[in-house]
Order: structure tokens, then sequence, then C-alpha cells
């Protein structure tokens, strides 16, 4: 059984959205709190979430099977979040073998999602060197899956307000998990697509 590490991106301030997203509550439930939640119960353990704007607003809604992490650069934009969340994973013999990389802001992707990409490292021949990303309607998106032997050039590759995409598109290692059966994976950018979801406080 391969251990799998659960990270969320959620230190954005939410500039189309209004406030930072995390502090959203979707049919009462915290973005931030949803999202970890998410992680865990598809068997990420241990979660990091990474905050930055309000994040002493934010670390009061994160599950405290959690741990939280602050990105001093969250400003610099999402690379910053993803090294951040990256380094506060544990090292050595502790370490585990692969991390999924979350975002705050997809209220449909549930924990069978995660339990989805997390059955395709199982498969595995080297956990540790796995790549996978979740795929809907053909479209890649999040979560995830970086083994552990990619997360130092993964953190010295990601710049600015793009995270890992442009990393995983220069390589062909990549498994694609079709998740369209489970989730649309669209990001709640706007106040308005999160309301397609339920109600938003």
């Amino acid at each position: 059984m391969i251990s799998v590490a659960g990270v969320v991106l959620a230190a954005g301030r939410g500039s189309r959205f209004g406030r930072p997203k995390a502090l959203a509550r979707l049919d009462g439930e915290a973005m931030v709190a949803r999202a970890a939640r998410t992680l865990a119960h598809g068997g990420c353990a241990p979660v990091v979430v990474v905050l930055g704007a309000a994040a002493d607003e934010a670390s009061a809604l994160v599950p405290p099977d959690a741990r939280t992490v602050f990105a001093a650069d969250w400003a610099a934009g999402l690379a910053a979040s993803l090294r951040a969340g990256l380094r506060a994973l544990p090292a050595g013999a502790g370490a585990p073998d692969a991390a999924l990389i979350h975002l705050a802001d997809l209220p449909d992707v549930g924990p069978d999602v995660v339990a989805r990409l997390l059955e395709s490292a199982q498969r595995a021949p080297d956990p540790s060197g796995v790549l996978a990303r979740a795929t809907y309607g053909g479209r890649p998106g999040h979560p995830v899956l970086v083994g552990r032997r990619h997360w130092a050039d993964l953190a010295a590759s990601v710049t600015g307000d793009r995270g890992a995409g442009p990393w995983l598109h220069r390589r062909t290692d990549v498994l694609l998990v079709a998740c369209d059966d489970l989730a649309t994976g669209d990001d709640a950018d706007t106040a308005d697509a999160l309301r397609r979801h339920g109600r938003v406080t």
C-alpha cells in the first residue's frame, strides 16, 4: 500500500470572486474545509493546506486533522503556493510516495475522484515516479498526482500563476485518468459559478 499526501492550494485572494475563495461557504461548509475533507476521505494522509490571503481567518476553518502552512510569497501566484506545499511534506524515511495536488475552488470534485487517482498510483511499478491527473471530457484538470521523485524538479520549474500545467504538458509520462463520470472539474472563479453547486454564504 503506497502513501499519498494531500496538498490543498488555498492561498489566493480571489480577485474575480471578490474575496478569498477559501472563506466562502457552500451549503454551510467553508471551501477550504471542503477541499481538505475531500482529500482525507479520498485516502490522502497527511493533508496539508497552503494559506496566504486572509490566512488567520482561513486557518480557523481548516479541519483539525489537516496541517496548515503559510506561503509568505503567496501573492506571486499559484507556483509559490505549490512550492510551499511540497516543502511542507514529510521528508526522509517518513516521506509519502506521492502528493495529490488539489485546489480549494473545485466544488464538485469529491472523494471518489481522489480515490480514482490514488488507484492509478497503486498500479504504478514505482509509486515515487508516478504522474497522473484527472481529466473531464478530455480536458486535463485537478487533482494532479505527483510522485516524490518529481517534487524537486516540479518545484524548480513552476513560475507565476500557472502552477504545474506547463511542466506536465512537457512530459510524455503523465497518466490521464478520466473522471467526467464523477464530476465536471470546473473551478468556481465567481460567486455565481459557485451558486450553481448550492447555497453560498
